[in-house]
């Protein structure tokens, strides 16, 4: 059942975001009259403007351009729009290069703003308050007393190549926020300060969990041994899951000939985001950037019978993807990654029940993630991308898209619908959640793919003893580990639930007299799959107790004399709560139990 969502550009929000970007620009270019103005859009969250001004800005003109915006907001403007020729946009804008680009670029081809082609013409409008005057498509607020005064806020500088290219000029862009009114800002705000310290990048340094290095290369991950076991501890409960629905898994290479990404369509639709190729003895090889050709090479090694399907082939191959160096970002963006990865071959009569089969995994790891809010995306293929982006098949796209809206309304899950958004060979479901702070994060994936199982003359026998084509779904539900583990970060703040925390328990001495049975106490958790080591440094209790919090240990296991002479151990939870004197065989016993079922609550 689709639900049918308001789009962005068409709330009121969106257009206050708007009209606040040009009222930025207005004060920016009171402040320097010869400045170069470029585009100005709404954004998730707030808007920007690019600049092309005589000096940097600083932080201190921020708060004067704030101040300025707050006067013209004071003053009512109305934003009126006029329908130009091209002749007189240029005209009006002949001291404004960057205006006279795009100018160009709608008058002879269409383009917009980033260059990318328009799917008609479109009419030439400018939009003007008070002084300021700007080539805009629109939509804006009907006056600027519509910008609350208390619900925006300037919030940084940062640079950007004009039309996002590297070979154009660097301009300054200045990030701001609107709202509605003075709570939604404060609430934004306060989420904005609640996320720096969740940061994944800063905990990941201070929980010891990845790196990166400089000789190793951008985007590429080091796990430190705490990111590693919470990598080992992900693919044992993916494994769990997939054996539990009936998953094979397999192991490919981390390269294979150019000859197979050009047979699967990878490579051209694909070669901006691969890896250039290394050529041997005349041969050009690849390394991976998805796991699938080689799935479908393992599915057609053998003949099929409808009696084999579903084969559902699962595995964590190692994949490369050449991300721009400006688009990485830490674990999210990350140029190589473990891959959540497999593909489900089925015929059309299983496709449903499999479909459907992927989604339930889904709401499996919600649950055990205490992911609450989510939303299903169905992204669609646009018609005037067959060919180009998309695999050129209409009827097959329409008859593909037509299952997968079937099969969530018939399992009564309810999606949202994007156009443009599917994989070149198919329609799919994304699947965008939210951390506890309300931080969105785009994260799994369930794709129908219809167009290259034929190009590797995959098949099976049906019932009529005919060949038949499968319908490949490919699917990852952890999505990669690298995105999944920056996500926990920030969902847990690094206070991960036991079974997932790199160290489950620090046994603490108070003094050396106790430091051969709390190492006695942490071989004994150990040996029961409790991953715990003992402190029996020179520091003095409450320090050592103050490292484990700074990891963010689930257990500290206080042992002084009292508890050595009776095989006992003192708890000091992370949570706060304590209890003294438990038998270490009951504690044991407590922690396996909560691991095993994997609970978020210490």
């Amino acid at each position: 059942m689709a639900q049918q969502t308001e789009r962005y550009e068409d709330t009121q929000l969106y257009k206050i975001r708007h009209s606040a970007a040009h009222v930025m620009a207005q004060a920016v270019l009171e402040m320097f009259p010869d400045g170069k103005v470029t585009i100005g859009p709404p954004v998730e969250n707030g808007f920007y403007y690019d600049f092309d001004l005589s000096r940097n800005l600083t932080p201190e003109d921020l708060a004067l351009i704030e101040k300025r915006m707050r006067q013209i907001v004071q003053g009512k403007h109305e934003f009126k729009k006029t329908i130009v020729s091209a002749e007189e946009a240029k005209k009006i804008f002949a001291d404004q290069p960057y205006k006279l680009e795009l100018i160009e670029g709608l008058e002879k081809g269409g383009l917009d703003e980033y260059g990318n082609p328009l799917n008609e013409k479109p009419d030439i409008s400018i939009y003007q308050q008070d002084s300021f005057t700007d080539l805009c498509r629109g939509p804006h607020v009907q006056t600027t007393k519509e910008i609350k005064q208390d619900a925006f806020k300037l919030m940084s500088i940062a640079g950007a190549y004009w039309r996002g290219d590297e070979k154009n000029k660097m301009l300054q862009r200045v990030y701001g926020t609107a709202w509605e009114s003075k709570k939604e800002l404060e609430d934004y705000l306060h989420q904005l300060e609640e996320a720096k310290k969740r940061d994944h990048r800063k905990l990941g340094r201070e929980l010891e969990i990845f790196i990166f290095d400089d000789e190793v290369g951008p985007g590429l991950p080091l796990w430190l041994p705490n990111g590693t076991v919470i990598v080992d501890e992900l693919e044992k409960l993916a494994k769990e899951m997939e054996e539990k629905a009936g998953y094979s898994r397999v192991k490919t290479p981390h390269l294979t000939k150019e000859d197979l990404f050009i047979r699967s369509g990878h490579l051209p639709y694909y070669a901006e985001s691969m890896y250039p190729p290394m050529e041997l003895e005349g041969v050009k090889y690849y390394v991976k950037p998805m796991n699938c050709p080689m799935h479908h090479k393992i599915f057609g090694s053998k003949g099929r019978s409808y009696r084999d399907l579903p084969v559902r082939l699962a595995e964590y191959g190692t994949c490369y993807r050449y991300e721009k160096s400006g688009e990485l970002f830490g674990l999210m963006r990350v140029r190589s990654m473990q891959m959540n990865d497999a593909h489900i071959y089925c015929s059309e009569e299983q496709f449903e029940q499999e479909f459907m089969g992927v989604i339930d995994l889904y709401h499996k790891y919600f649950e055990i993630f205490n992911i609450e809010k989510y939303v299903m995306r169905f992204s669609l293929h646009a018609k005037d991308g067959l060919g180009k982006k998309y695999v050129d098949n209409q009827r097959l796209w329409l008859k593909t898209e037509d299952m997968v809206r079937r099969a969530m309304t018939n399992g009564n899950i309810p999606f949202v619908e994007s156009e443009d958004e599917a994989a070149f060979y198919g329609p799919k479901i994304d699947v965008q959640i939210w951390s506890a702070i309300g931080k969105e994060f785009t994260l799994a994936t369930n794709q129908v793919d219809f167009a290259v199982p034929e190009r590797f003359d995959l098949k099976f026998t049906n019932k009529e003893g005919h060949d038949e084509v499968p319908i490949c779904i490919h699917r990852a539900p952890l999505s990669t580990h690298e995105r999944m583990v920056g996500f926990l970060i920030e969902h847990y703040a690094g206070n991960f639930p036991v079974w997932l925390s790199p160290e489950q328990a620090r046994v603490i001495s108070i003094t050396d007299a106790q430091n051969d049975y709390a190492e006695s106490v942490a071989k004994q958790l150990r040996e029961n799959g409790i991953r715990a080591h003992a402190d029996a440094s020179a520091q003095r209790m409450n320090s050592k107790i103050r490292q484990a919090q700074l990891m963010k240990v689930p257990y500290m296991l206080v042992v002084g004399d009292n508890e050595m002479q009776a095989g006992q151990v003192s708890l000091r939870a992370r949570d706060g709560s304590q209890q003294n004197n438990i038998p270490l065989a009951e504690f044991v016993a407590r922690a396996k139990d909560k691991i095993a079922r994997r609970v978020n609550e210490l």
